[in-house]
């Protein structure tokens, strides 16, 4: 039942894909709140799916591609609807809808559960790792979304044409969202490391940092770091903060590659 729910979750996710082709050249008010409803419906299926998922193996069981891949679609549209709350604006879905769907998709050709029989997932803090490094990472990506649309409208605006994405939100609106998705992610982000050292050391004694993951994570917190080091002391705004955002998302994309060459962190 959870694969169907699942499915069905990524028939809403398809209506997202439709705006977010559509919107590239023109826009439609109608069209995008069809696809915001859709969003909601199929975070809500895709929910269910991963409950039933973990009640079905009796602990948790995201540690395959597929359960993972569908618990960070799950959470990236949880905070992009959170941003579409604040700033009623779905220009982040243009991004947003299609790497949804595409994790969505992945994870619905077939789910493999592995169970965890450690004593540190039945108490909970293997659960508190991922959860809090997934919610960091699907921050993370709001925010790299949010500095591709900025580095899109301000190139639109200096060429003075109004360019495929005419309706952007204004620049400082985009570099905002992009600013407070960085402020959600990050403590996140600590925490969720936090609560691996506490994993690793019941699970295997000791943390390996020589392990691919462990110090690629780490070298991703420090970049983090400095990326909100830069916009508080130094006030990095704009095409450098939207820059930096990049070079983050980029790290973050060699970290999850990671997870497939891992020793502690293998995906299934």
């Amino acid at each position: 039942m959870s694969l169907l729910w699942l499915r069905v979750a990524l028939g809403c996710y398809a209506v997202g894909l439709i705006y977010a082709l559509v919107a590239i050249r023109r826009t439609s008010d109608l069209l995008s709140r069809v696809a915001l409803h859709a969003a909601y419906l199929g975070m809500v299926l895709q929910f269910v799916s991963l409950v039933e998922a973990v009640q079905t193996a009796g602990q948790l069981s995201v540690a395959s591609v597929h359960n993972s891949e569908s618990l960070l679609a799950f959470l990236i549209m949880a905070v992009f609807l959170l941003i579409y709350a604040i700033y009623k604006t779905t220009s982040p879905g243009i991004i947003v809808f299609p790497l949804v769907f595409v994790l969505t998709f992945v994870a619905a050709t077939g789910q493999q559960p592995f169970l965890f029989t450690s004593n540190v997932a039945k108490k909970g803090w293997l659960f508190a790792h991922i959860a809090l490094i997934f919610t960091g990472y699907a921050a993370l990506i709001l925010s790299f979304c949010a500095s591709l649309l900025y580095l899109v409208q301000e190139r639109s605006l200096k060429s003075k044409r109004a360019g495929m994405l005419s309706r952007l939100p204004a620049l400082e609106t985009i570099d905002e969202i992009g600013y407070r998705s960085l402020l959600l992610g990050f403590p996140f982000m600590t925490l969720g490391l936090v609560a691996g050292v506490v994993v690793a050391d019941s699970t295997y004694g000791s943390l390996n940092y020589l392990d691919p993951k462990i110090y690629l994570s780490l070298l991703m917190w420090a970049v983090y770091l400095v990326m909100l080091y830069t916009r508080w002391s130094s006030g990095w705004r704009g095409r450098r903060a939207a820059l930096m955002a990049t070079i983050a998302f980029v790290a973050a994309v060699i970290v999850w590659a990671a997870n497939y060459f891992s020793g502690m962190h293998r995906f299934v």
